[in-house]
C-alpha cells in the first residue's frame, strides 16, 4: 500500500458518496490517491470530487463486491453495507478497513451490547427481542418497565430506527429490537479513536453534544467539552479498550452518555468518521479524515492536539422548505471571525435534511458559542421556491 502511495497509483474506494466519503475523497486528494466511490445516487456529495464514481447499491452482492474488484483498498462512510460482499473480497485478498467482521458486530445494535457485557464495559442493562408482539408480552409480565429506549438492531442512523417509549401511549417499533434502561442524562459525549495495524491508538478529546428534540439528530458540539479531566481520561481509556478488543484498524466514533451520578456509560458506536468529529478540520492538529487514512495506510497517526476551542453546527433544512437549496445569510456568516461553513453539494433541500456544518472557531468554548448563536440566527437553509 505505502509503495502504491508513494507513487500516486493507490486506488481507494469509499462505500457511499454522502458528506462523508466527500470529505474523506477531498483528504485523500492532497496525497495524490485515486477514489473511487460507490453510491446509487448519481447526484450524491462525493460524485464531483471522486476521481471515478460508480452507480451502484451498498446493500447488493454483486454491486459492492464489482466495485471491490476495481479498487486496492476498500473503505466505508456508513455501516449499511453487503457484509457478504465484504467477506468474500477479503477472502480473495482485498484490504477492507475496518474487518468486515467488526462491521457485522457493529451493524448489530444486540451484538453491540454484548460485546460490551462480555468486556465488562459500562452500559446501561439491556434485553433483545425479535419483535414488537415480544415486547408487548414483556410489559404485560413485568419484566419490562417504562420508560424504556427501544433500538431496532439493525439499519438505524441519525435518530431512525429508535424510539424513547414513555408509556402505553408511545408507539412501539416493529422489528427485531435492542431495549435498554433510560438513562438519566446529564451530558452526551463522544471520543473518536483511531489505531494502525501496528497497534497504536490516539483519540481526540472528548467533544460535547446537544440534540434536537423533534430530530433527535446533534443540533450543537463543542470542545473542548465541559466535563471533570477524570471523566476525559475514563471516556478515552473506553474508547481505546474499545478499539483493541475489536482489533480494528481504522477510526471508531464512541458516544456516551454521563448519567446524573456523574457516571460514563456506553451509548454507541460507529466504524466510520463521524458527525462529532467534524470540528477536527479547522480545530485539531489532525483531522478525523486525515487520521483514518493514516489508519487505514498503516501509517504513523497524527497529533490530535487542538488547535483551539469550537463549536460545531450542523446546518439542516427548515421546516416547510423542499426544493432547490438556498443558504440564507451566508455571506453575514463569513464576515464572523473564525466561522468556517461546510457545504455538502446537496442541490436539493428538506426538512431536517443534513446540507453542510458550520465551525465556529474560538479562543474559549464561552466565546464560540457567543458567536454560534450569531450563526443559528443568521444562517438558514431554505429552498429557492416554497
Amino acid at each position: 500500500m505505502i509503495e502504491k502511495l508513494v507513487t500516486s497509483n493507490l486506488k481507494l474506494g469509499v462505500i457511499a458518496g454522502g458528506q462523508l466519503g466527500k470529505m474523506l475523497v477531498q483528504e485523500a486528494s492532497r496525497w495524490d490517491i485515486i477514489s473511487y466511490v460507490l453510491d446509487p445516487d448519481e447526484g450524491c456529495s462525493a460524485r464531483n470530487v471522486a476521481n471515478v464514481y460508480v452507480k451502484g447499491d451498498f446493500r447488493n452482492f454483486d454491486d459492492v463486491y464489482a466495485f471491490g474488484k476495481q479498487v486496492d483498498l476498500l473503505t466505508y462512510e456508513l455501516e449499511d453495507i453487503n457484509i457478504d460482499a465484504l467477506q468474500q473480497l477479503k477472502a480473495e485478498g482485498l484490504k477492507v478497513l475496518p474487518d468486515p467482521d467488526t462491521l457485522a458486530l457493529i451493524q448489530d445494535k444486540g451484538l453491540q451490547k454484548a460485546f460490551y457485557a462480555k468486556h465488562q464495559m459500562p452500559t446501561s442493562p439491556f434485553k433483545c427481542y425479535d419483535n414488537k408482539t415480544e415486547i408487548e408480552i414483556a410489559i404485560k409480565s413485568g419484566e419490562l418497565t417504562y420508560p424504556f429506549v427501544q433500538k431496532l438492531r439493525k439499519g438505524g442512523y441519525d435518530g431512525h430506527g429508535v424510539a424513547l417509549i414513555k408509556d402505553a401511549n408511545s408507539t412501539l417499533l416493529d422489528g427485531a429490537s435492542m431495549v435498554e434502561n433510560k438513562v438519566d442524562i446529564d451530558k452526551e459525549i463522544a471520543v473518536i479513536a483511531a489505531r494502525n495495524a501496528k497497534g497504536e491508538v490516539r483519540c481526540f478529546p472528548a467533544v460535547e453534544m446537544s440534540f434536537g428534540e423533534e430530530t433527535n439528530l446533534v443540533e450543537e458540539i463543542f470542545c473542548p467539552s465541559n466535563i471533570t479531566l477524570k471523566q476525559a481520561e475514563v471516556a478515552e481509556l473506553l474508547a481505546t479498550e474499545i478499539i483493541e478488543n475489536l482489533d480494528m484498524v481504522g477510526l471508531l466514533a464512541v458516544e456516551f452518555f454521563i448519567d446524573k451520578t456523574g457516571q460514563i456509560l456506553i451509548n454507541e458506536v460507529a466504524p466510520r468518521p463521524h458527525n462529532s468529529g467534524h470540528h477536527t478540520i479547522d480545530a485539531a492538529v489532525t483531522s478525523q479524515l486525515k487520521q483514518l487514512l493514516r489508519a487505514i495506510l498503516d501509517l504513523p497517526l497524527g497529533s490530535t492536539a487542538l488547535t483551539t476551542a469550537s463549536v460545531m453546527l450542523n446546518l439542516l433544512g427548515e421546516e416547510g422548505h423542499t426544493g432547490p437549496v438556498h443558504y440564507e445569510g451566508f455571506a453575514k456568516c463569513m464576515a464572523i471571525d473564525g466561522v468556517k461553513i461546510h457545504l455538502y453539494g446537496k442541490k436539493m433541500t428538506r426538512p431536517s435534511r443534513k446540507m453542510g456544518h458550520v465551525t465556529i472557531l474560538g479562543n474559549t468554548v464561552e466565546e464560540a458559542r457567543l458567536k454560534a448563536e450569531q450563526v443559528k440566527t443568521l444562517l438558514k437553509v431554505k429552498s429557492c421556491q416554497k
